[in-house]
């Protein structure tokens, strides 16, 4: 089994963040999500990756990945080269997959549960030609959405309707036995232009002229996962990932407070600041007299004199003064 990450969505839902890096490489807890992501296919059976990369910014993704994990996978890296779609962009990982059975993993979505306990999900089902993750949700019509059977089978699909067939959202990850007929459908979509919400070719109508073409999709349930491609739920990815995150340090940075969970990166310095709780500072980051908590802070960041609170700082930026909730682009500088 392959593993297939569409990586190639511009983020503009994560501007500033995106203007200087993939939707996949902004980084929580520590790690860009796509490392997250790869962290966790790690653990299970899978050896093989195709990633689903585009635009000018791609080179991130293929770098990062072959250096963090050239030792764990074996990557393929096709491009979308427009941006027309989450079936359009799985399509584009065809020739690269094969017949082979695959995972799709979103390249923006992060779960507190991992991979190799969704796998074990699919495997304990009786040969279905897919499984679907879903998860009860309130408002169901923001989400692609699935209906089920009372043998817990899915027997429809549809993305973001207005009257939803349930409350069960699609969560974000697919194993999918019958690779073949999946791109067969897709194929189809694009060939004869059948564009979905948004105007654009959906990965769930691909799946729904597979089941109308006769094929068994089974369900398993998503404890909670976390959509990397908005602020307010990086952030609260953050807060969950740092939990399993071991952040003993050795000893207190100087004149300064740490509550944990927090994660440090190497060189980074903090001085006369109260840093914590749920707090990411990466490489080279600097707080100085500061109070920082609930925040992500980027590379090489330097924080001084700020009272700062759930928020994003890029790399290389520059916070100077009195603030208390800010989303800050790399390479900035602001000042109060």
């Amino acid at each position: 089994m392959q593993a297939v990450i569409p990586a190639a969505g511009q983020g503009t839902r994560l501007y500033p963040q995106t203007h200087t890096k993939p939707k996949a490489m902004v980084r929580v807890a520590g790690r860009p999500v796509v490392g997250h992501i790869l962290s966790s296919l790690a653990e299970t059976r899978i050896d093989d990756v195709v990633l689903v990369v585009g635009g000018p910014m791609q080179d991130q993704i293929v770098e990062y990945t072959q250096t963090a994990f050239e030792d764990r996978f074996t990557f393929q890296y096709v491009e979308q080269r427009n941006a027309e779609g989450l079936g359009h962009s799985v399509l584009q990982a065809a020739e690269a997959v094969g017949e082979e059975p695959m995972l799709i993993a979103l390249g923006d979505m992060l779960f507190e549960n991992g991979y190799k306990m969704f796998l074990e999900e699919h495997d304990d089902l009786h040969d279905p030609d897919a499984t679907i993750g879903v998860k009860r949700v309130d408002e169901p019509r923001h989400y692609g959405v699935v209906e089920l059977s009372d043998d817990n089978r899915i027997t429809g699909l549809v993305e973001k309707p207005e009257d939803p067939p349930s409350n069960y959202a699609i969560s974000g990850v697919y194993i999918i036995e019958n690779s073949r007929k999946l791109f067969r459908s897709l194929r189809q979509l694009v060939e004869r232009d059948l564009r979905g919400a948004g105007n654009e070719y959906q990965l769930t109508d691909g799946l729904q002229r597979m089941i109308d073409d006769g094929a068994v999709f089974g369900a398993f349930e998503v404890e909670d996962w976390y959509d990397c491609g908005r602020p307010e739920t990086l952030l609260e990815a953050n807060r969950v990932l740092l939990r399993h995150i071991d952040s003993d340090l050795a000893e207190e940075p100087d004149g300064s407070v740490v509550i944990p969970p927090v994660d440090f990166g190497s060189d980074v310095t903090v001085s006369g600041s109260v840093v914590g709780p749920n707090v990411s500072l990466d490489d080279g980051a600097t707080v100085v007299d500061s109070i920082v908590s609930e925040t992500i802070v980027g590379q090489e960041a330097r924080i001084e004199g700020v009272n700062l609170e759930e928020s994003i700082v890029g790399d290389n930026a520059h916070v100077l003064g009195e603030a208390n909730e800010l989303n800050i682009g790399d390479n900035s500088t602001i000042s109060f």
